[in-house]
């Protein structure tokens, strides 16, 4: 347990930090699958419909740090390449 005063703040911080990256990290999950569900039923309409919610949401993890840029940049190449695919 910690003794400092700064020590316990951090503490507190953290786990608050904790709580609001998992859930931004957990948002960002949950657009890739709905667009990962529209690829595997096959929908080129759904799929397009919900990859253009899913993008901004992945850069935004980008912006707010729970995600490095070329790891959002990755994977929105690969949903784009996908959903593309569907269309041919």
């Amino acid at each position: 347990m910690a003794n400092h005063k700064s020590a316990k703040t951090r503490i507190r911080r953290n786990d608050r930090r904790f709580a609001i990256n998992h859930s931004r990290i957990s948002r960002i999950r949950t657009f890739i699958k709905k667009v990962e569900t529209a690829l595997a039923t096959g929908d080129a309409e759904q799929a397009r419909a919900a990859f253009r919610v899913a993008q901004p949401e992945i850069h935004r993890g980008v912006t707010k740090g729970v995600l490095h840029r070329n790891t959002a940049a990755r994977k929105i190449a690969r949903l784009s390449a996908r959903v593309k695919a569907l269309d041919s």
